[in-house]
């Protein structure tokens, strides 16, 4: 089939590349004149594990071009994928829908002929049904200009594998035209037996903001009981592999930690609260305003913690942050809780370096008054505290009793619970990790002062 998809940010890049992958022919479109020339010559904007491969073939084979043209775009395909942002608006929690309300209106006009428009971007619920109206209303195909809702589902550090092999994929649908255009993009997938849910617009605009509140809730949980373990003494890794075991609860995502970050899950569950509130059904998804203070306290925790490790006031100490992308595997510092805490570090007059394997370039252009090193090693070297806050295996495979030998202090912070304590402690490092007793290189307790 012939394909476009609409903006090539993070969610549209993937897609088209994922598209030209499963043998369409594809078209990608944005009005970021620099972004579509990156992307002709070959350049992905960011990084994402195995899609410059993808890329790379797709430009080659044919499959896959770039376009600032909308007029071209409805020209070349009847079914047209709409993966713009959907950032949390200035002032309020509420969704920003500029971008996808200006799709619609570009797009449109040039639609003379039959039709489908696939929404793809995480909106709040009732969005489909006003851009089907709007959409019918500015074609001149009318009614055969037709809107469909497909929520994406990506991990970044995942997000190929999430597109080509998902766990299930939903569509919104409104006609069997609509339903049988959708199987023809997606009859590769399909084959290989991926579960395939039909609905109506709401719920399928429900089922991505719902799967992130619950993934955001059940984080916070965890990091709550953290919080009830410092106080009484309580090891939350154990209290999450024993609750783990339940499988009405399940192991996955039950690691205490600084918490989530990144451009979905933040924005997402304080626009999902918002659009409640506009619905009257505020109580309703009240409880994830606690959800996201759990979060954002897990930060405050690890500023808290450093400073008493810097014996109250870390003004002149020497703190290494090993990590500033968000999640492994990605580049991506959107609400970075790793980046946050440097910042906050540095503020309180530390001097912080930082080192990611991947998120260096991105990180020095937002925060550029924070150090920077070309490796953890050099990162570490005289620090005070060490910070392991993003967990990239890098990270996981250091090797303690070399890194022992470069700083000025054996103390590090373990804010995503996944380095083995017993190696750093064997090591001669003071352990310390969010909701676990901290723990000397001698084997015993050790307070921070």
């Amino acid at each position: 089939m012939r394909l476009t998809v609409i903006g090539t940010g993070y969610l549209g890049a993937t897609h088209a590349a994922c598209m030209a992958e499963l043998g369409h022919d594809v078209l990608g479109v944005d009005i970021d004149p620099d972004k579509i020339a990156s992307l002709r010559s070959g350049r992905l904007p960011f990084y994402e594990p195995g899609l410059q491969e993808l890329l790379d073939r797709h430009i080659a084979t044919g499959r896959l071009r770039f376009t600032t043209s909308y007029e071209e775009a409805a020209a070349f395909a009847r079914v047209h994928f709409s993966c713009v942002g959907t950032p949390q608006s200035r002032g309020s929690d509420a969704a920003d829908l500029t971008y996808v309300d200006a799709v619609i209106d570009a797009l449109a006009p040039h639609l003379t002929g039959p039709a489908l428009v696939v929404g793809k971007s995480t909106v709040p619920v009732g969005t489909a049904d006003r851009l089907a109206a709007r959409l019918a209303a500015l074609a001149p195909a009318g009614a055969g200009a037709e809107l469909a809702w497909n929520p994406e589902f990506l991990r970044e550090g995942f997000a190929v594998r999430d597109t080509l092999r998902p766990d299930r994929l939903v569509l919104g649908v409104r006609s069997d035209r609509a339903e049988a255009l959708l199987r023809e993009v997606y009859a590769p997938v399909l084959a290989t037996g991926i579960p395939l849910i039909t609905a109506d617009f709401p719920t399928a605009e429900l089922v991505k903001t719902a799967a992130n509140a619950f993934l955001a809730t059940k984080i916070s949980f965890i990091n709550a009981m953290a919080e009830v373990c410092e106080a009484t003494g309580a090891d939350v890794s154990v209290l999450a592999t024993a609750i783990g075991h339940d499988e009405r609860i399940g192991a996955r995502f039950l690691r205490a930690g600084v918490g989530f970050g990144g451009g979905c899950l933040p924005k997402d569950i304080r626009a999902f609260a918002a659009r409640a509130e506009e619905l009257g059904t505020g109580r309703s998804l009240a409880f994830l305003k606690e959800v996201d203070a759990v979060n954002l306290r897990r930060r405050d925790r690890v500023v808290d913690l450093t400073r008493r490790l810097c014996a109250g006031d870390p003004a002149g100490a020497r703190v290494a942050v090993l990590g500033a992308a968000f999640k492994p595997d990605s580049d991506d510092i959107r609400d970075s809780p790793a980046l946050d805490i440097a910042v906050r570090l540095h503020l309180d007059g530390a001097d912080v370096t930082v080192y990611d394997p991947q998120a260096m370039d991105n990180a020095r252009k937002t925060h550029p008054l924070l150090g920077y090193a070309l490796s953890a090693e050099e990162a570490v070297v005289d620090a005070d505290v060490v910070l392991h806050l993003t967990e990239w295996r890098e990270f996981r495979d250091l090797d303690p009793a070399a890194l022992a030998s470069r700083v000025r202090a054996r103390r590090i912070v373990d804010g995503r619970g996944a380095l083995d304590a017993d190696r750093w402690m064997a090591a001669g490092w003071d352990f310390h990790a969010l909701g676990r007793p901290a723990r000397s290189s001698a084997g015993t307790a050790v307070r921070a002062e």
